[in-house]
């Protein structure tokens, strides 16, 4: 069964984004405890941290330096790394436009996104505000 790619690659992403996921709430909860609530250290620490180890991780297994199976790369990259921070991805692509000259295409795609991003999340926001004061009356 794990000999299949279709069931192999699905399984690794997963127990990568398991064990990325529980690294993002525990390393929160003690970044917290570390250095309180004022500032969000904790998700700053967490996405410098996520964004090293992409560019760390990608540039070693992808060059010829080290090979590794495209299961295990996708482990780390789409399961661990995407779960301890989505940010490492989009900074990945961004310093790919960046690295390709793509400057223009890079500050619009930085540009829109730290705006629809935020957007978005207020829109979030606001739409579940909506539906708490819409249950409440």
């Amino acid at each position: 069964m794990l000999q299949n790619p279709a069931v192999r690659t699905p399984i690794g992403i997963s127990l990568g984004a398991i064990s990325g996921a529980l690294s993002r709430y525990y390393l929160g909860l003690w970044f917290t405890q570390l250095f309180g609530t004022g500032f969000p250290y904790s998700t700053l620490i967490i996405n410098v941290s996520g964004c090293f180890v992409m560019g760390f991780f990608t540039t070693l297994t992808l060059g010829t330096l080290i090979t590794i199976h495209p299961d295990i790369r996708l482990l780390v990259t789409t399961g661990f790394l995407g779960s301890y921070t989505t940010f490492s991805t989009y900074e990945l692509d961004e310093a790919k436009l960046f690295q390709e000259h793509n400057l223009e295409i890079y500050l619009v795609y930085y540009l829109i996104s730290a705006f629809f991003t935020l957007i978005s999340l207020l829109l979030g926001n606001a739409l579940a505000e909506f539906f708490i004061i819409k249950k409440e009356s």
